[in-house]
């Protein structure tokens, strides 16, 4: 089971004021990807004070501290998940933005055979998959403009 973020914080030497504990607390509660302004808008809701500038900063620092990981779905915002989650990929929906978790093993084997075969050991990779539902006729697919913030859910 992985530490709170605030517990990290603090076993870094990180000084952990009020609002940067109430990002750590958002973070934390997250099931999903959010980017920065998701993440003010849902550290708004416990301090009213927080600024959008705050958040920013706080998640800049949480990332150089590789507490934050940065991902990038395609849709132009950079979106954030813990950095000690469980391994795992994901499956972005290009119709509505919708990203799945997932952990296939054959897929987790056959990186680890192709590393072996190009004479390297693994140590993590990251993929993305991008689809639309197979019910959905390709020449009619536009992608998302503006994936909604929660609609991430987990698979596997």
């Amino acid at each position: 089971m992985r530490k709170p973020i605030i517990k990290r914080c603090e076993a870094m030497g990180l000084r952990m004021t009020g609002q940067r504990r109430i990002v750590a607390q958002v973070l934390d509660a997250a099931d999903d990807h959010p980017d920065v302004e998701e993440l003010f808008r849902r550290a708004a809701t416990l301090d009213g004070a927080i600024s959008l500038a705050t958040v920013y900063r706080t998640v800049k620092l949480f990332e150089t501290e590789r507490i934050l990981e940065k991902v990038d779905f395609g849709d132009g915002r950079a979106r954030y998940e813990d950095a000690e989650r469980d391994h795992h990929d994901h499956l972005i929906c290009l119709r509505t933005g919708t990203v799945i978790e997932f952990v296939d093993p054959e897929i987790e084997a056959l990186q680890d055979r192709i590393a072996r075969r190009l004479g390297y050991r693994l140590h993590g990779h990251r993929m993305e998959l991008f689809g639309v539902p197979i019910e959905e006729p390709e020449a009619e697919v536009e992608p998302a403009a503006e994936p909604k913030a929660e609609p991430d859910r987990k698979d596997g």
